[in-house]
């Protein structure tokens, strides 16, 4: 069921227009008592999720009970974060997701299932673990937020990733993760159908049928003066609604560069980016336009640890962004990655594969902790003087002594490919 559908590559909504369209899909749900939004948190900050969240809590007012951002395995979001993302909505409606516990499990898809889709490659059950707050059944309608981009693990954020993994459970994350890097992250990103949706899919259609979810999606480009705005809007229950979303999506946020990149500058906002379990985005979204022997140069001013959660930081350290089968047989032989997997899986998204230089300039990390993980280091005050964020444009640049560069000032918003590296399926 469709509720509202709208977009293009070159529209841009108005404020006016996403309260009518927001208003009207309310309308054909009918009143309702008790509501419950699922938005992303922080590092989706660009989504308009925020905004789209204060506009509900204006519209049913008394009828939103609880807000629970949908975080997987980030930390949850400071007092500060939530008042800049959400604006007016009060406070005392957020919870805390805690991914390892207040969990419920609504089903198990088989290990048959996972072998199907995975090509033989994997062979486990996938349990479909919510929050046990969005299985309460006092709810009469939930809210899922978000936007659709290309992505590294599903192919395409959003719909029901926002449930299953946004709300998920530490084995569910791990699992979904573990699939899509030993798949092939080439393989999957800028797809709506891959295995990993297969698989969430699956979870919707047998076990989340008596969940009241309703996806609220947007596409987000950026206008002729560099600004960020909507350009699609979909609102409603099922994959048909996503399909939708996805296919302006992959028209706005994907970029088929016309030769392979030598070098690639890419800026991590120091609000956004903390960690490179979040900052790789540079790394995941740009791996299919780098030429063989190129480079990737991170500025990442906000960059403080490798992982979000302390654990997962550890095992980021201790093992290192290596080569997939370099992973692969650490899993085999380490219990303590076999029972992590979401974290091995980061291992293989952050690696080059040894085909191009990954090279990283943080403020607070030292070159010895950067280059412990397998990248290179740099200053960040001498990059950023030689490739000051203010003064270049996304996409390519020629700099005063000659050389070209391409730039990207927010990896979380698009996918690069050069056609060698990316089988256009659109």
């Amino acid at each position: 069921m469709i509720l509202f559908e709208k977009g293009g590559i070159d529209y841009q909504f108005t404020d006016q227009e996403i309260i009518e369209a927001l208003s009207t899909a309310a309308e054909k749900l009918g009143k309702k008592q008790n509501v419950l939004i699922l938005p992303p948190d922080f590092t989706r900050f660009h989504s308009q999720a925020g905004f789209i969240t204060e506009l509900l809590y204006k519209y049913y007012r008394n009828s939103i009970k609880d807000i629970l951002p949908a975080i997987g395995t980030h930390k949850p979001m400071s007092k500060s974060e939530i008042a800049k993302m959400f604006g007016s909505v009060p406070l005392d409606l957020f919870r805390d997701h805690k991914w390892k516990e207040d969990l419920t499990t609504l089903g198990i898809v088989p290990r048959e299932f996972i072998n199907e889709v995975s090509g033989g490659l994997l062979n486990f059950e996938w349990p479909a673990q919510v929050n046990k707050i969005v299985a309460d059944s006092k709810y009469d309608l939930i809210f899922s937020v978000g936007q659709v981009v290309p992505h590294e693990v599903v192919g395409m954020a959003n719909y029901n990733k926002n449930i299953f993994v946004g709300t998920g459970g530490r084995d569910g994350i791990n699992k979904s993760h573990y699939l899509g890097a030993v798949y092939g992250m080439e393989k999957i990103m800028g797809r709506a159908d891959t295995p990993v949706r297969k698989v969430l899919n699956y979870a919707s259609d047998h076990f989340a049928k008596g969940l009241p979810i309703i996806y609220i999606q947007t596409v987000i480009g950026r206008n002729e003066n560099g600004k960020l705005v909507i350009r699609g809007l979909y609102i409603g229950d099922d994959f048909e609604c996503f399909q939708k979303a996805s296919d302006l999506s992959l028209k706005v946020n994907f970029e088929m560069v016309h030769k392979p990149l030598k070098k690639v500058v890419v800026f991590l906002d120091p609000d956004e980016f903390k960690s490179t379990w979040l900052g790789n985005k540079s790394v995941y979204r740009t791996r299919m336009a780098i030429e063989d022997g190129g480079e990737l140069v991170v500025l990442a001013p906000g960059l403080k640890e490798f992982g979000e959660d302390e654990k997962i930081d550890e095992l980021i350290r201790k093992y290192g962004y290596k080569t997939t089968p370099e992973i692969l047989e650490f899993v085999e032989r380490n219990d303590e990655l076999k029972e992590n997997l979401s974290a091995a899986a980061h291992l293989i998204h952050g690696s080059s594969e040894n085909r191009f230089k990954i090279t990283y300039c943080p403020k607070f990390l030292t070159k010895t902790e950067i280059e412990s993980v397998g990248y290179n280091y740099a200053d960040y005050g001498e990059i950023s003087e030689k490739y000051d964020p203010s003064k270049l444009l996304d996409g390519f640049n020629t700099l005063t002594d000659g050389e070209e560069i391409f730039y990207i000032s927010n990896p979380a918003l698009g996918l690069w490919a050069h056609e060698d590296r990316f089988q256009d399926k659109r």
